[in-house]
């Protein structure tokens, strides 16, 4: 079984979505299915009809850039016309038995015009139109919201299947009238082999950042509104009273990166938070060895309550403390007081006693630990995970083409 994969970007890129992406094909390829990946003009521009990449052979669709002059709404539908065009050409030369769109929705409706009728599967990651609330380009209930929320729901309507990564984005489609036989949840997860357990902090790295004897509270990843790096600083002077040696390491960069190191200067922090900027991956590991605390302080939004992230995961794998919001996508993901704990969202009096708690009673952290590990290497896996699908191309094949 032949599954065109039409994606927004992918490796060599390194985020979420590719590490996401790059484990579902390789658990389809360990299946003996025979997974193809495409990117749409959102990967970059170029003229290579494809590239080989760690064994993979990626299709691009070919492009100068889509003009920045042209208004939103156009700049989409040239970006989307593109997609269409260069996925007519892969179907006819790859003949693939399902096309697999994964979000924005602006991957969906190429996927559907280029199909020749063949099953299309829609896979929401997360909705387009929460995603711009956040990033500040919209705001909920204006008419460009309530234009994207129009194309995600018909986007749903006309595929074949649906398939989310969590049960937040499973209820909010089926809110839209959706039959819940139609919508299969595929988890995030994690390879838990590829994030062995942390035995010891690095001592050399802890020297350099000036770490030595103090409890360390880390985020590695982008810096994004949402992820609520801000409240946690402006949380420090309050945690600091109850914990004097507690440190911030935040590893990374983004959008709000200034803000950030604004609020940091304005509160006088600059000994007890450390910004490394981005680092290769292959040393994220040394970074996290430091941290004794994972924290994710997202806010509860839309975006936060229904789609559940990645890095939890990976920080439990590598025997690390996780310490979150209790956004829905958390909740998902963090038994409070078994694999991690959990506070109230957007409450820093809750965030300082849920954390300066858990800094004192170490004594509950060695078990902590072991059922963190326990749930990333025996239930949140990739196997687990990806053997959702085989029901969901099932019923596509048995559907046959349309038309």
């Amino acid at each position: 079984m032949r599954i065109l994969h039409i994606l927004d970007h992918s490796l060599p890129k390194h985020s979420g979505y590719v590490f996401r992406t790059m484990s579902i094909m390789a658990q389809q390829k360990a299946m003996g299915w025979d997974p193809v990946l495409v990117t749409t003009p959102r990967h970059g521009t170029g003229d290579a009809p494809f590239e080989d990449i760690d064994g993979w052979r990626i299709y691009r669709t070919p492009n100068g850039g889509i003009p920045k002059w042209l208004p939103v709404g156009l700049r989409e539908m040239r970006e989307m016309r593109l997609t269409k065009y260069r996925l007519r050409a892969l179907v006819d030369e790859l003949n693939p038995d399902i096309l697999h769109a994964h979000s924005p929705v602006l991957d969906f409706f190429p996927a559907f015009d280029a199909a020749g009728g063949r099953p299309v599967v829609y896979e929401i990651r997360a909705f387009w139109e929460d995603a711009a609330v956040d990033h500040g380009t919209t705001r909920e209930g204006s008419l460009r919201y309530k234009v994207s929320r129009a194309l995600e729901t018909r986007a749903i309507r006309q595929a074949t299947e649906v398939t989310t990564i969590c049960e937040g984005l499973r209820a909010d489609i089926l809110a839209r009238g959706i039959r819940p036989d139609k919508v299969t949840v595929i988890p995030n997860a994690v390879n838990a082999e590829a994030f062995p357990p942390i035995g010891e902090k690095d001592a050399a790295l802890t020297r350099e950042l000036g770490l030595d004897g103090r409890t360390v509270l880390g985020f590695a990843g982008s810096f994004y509104a949402y992820e609520g790096l801000e409240f946690l600083i402006r949380a420090l002077p309050a945690l600091k009273a109850e914990v004097p040696d507690v440190a911030l390491l935040l590893v990374g960069g983004g959008p709000t990166e200034v803000r950030l190191k604004a609020a940091v200067a304005e509160l006088g922090l600059e000994d007890t938070v450390i910004f490394t900027g981005r680092v290769p991956h292959d040393s994220v590991r040394r970074y996290y060895s430091v941290a004794d605390i994972m924290t994710y302080p997202r806010h509860g939004i839309r975006l936060t309550e229904t789609v559940t992230p990645l890095k939890p995961l990976e920080a439990m794998a590598m025997t690390r403390l996780v310490l979150a919001s209790d956004v829905g996508g958390h909740k998902e993901l963090i038994e409070d007081g078994r694999t991690g704990r959990l506070f109230r969202a957007d409450d820093a009096a809750d965030f300082v006693k849920v954390c300066a708690d858990l800094i004192r009673n170490r004594d509950c952290w060695a078990d902590m630990l072991m059922a963190g590990r326990d749930y990333a290497q025996n239930i949140r896996t990739w196997q687990n995970s990806v053997a959702g699908y085989e029901a969901v191309y099932r019923r596509c094949l048995a559907q046959g083409r349309r038309g």
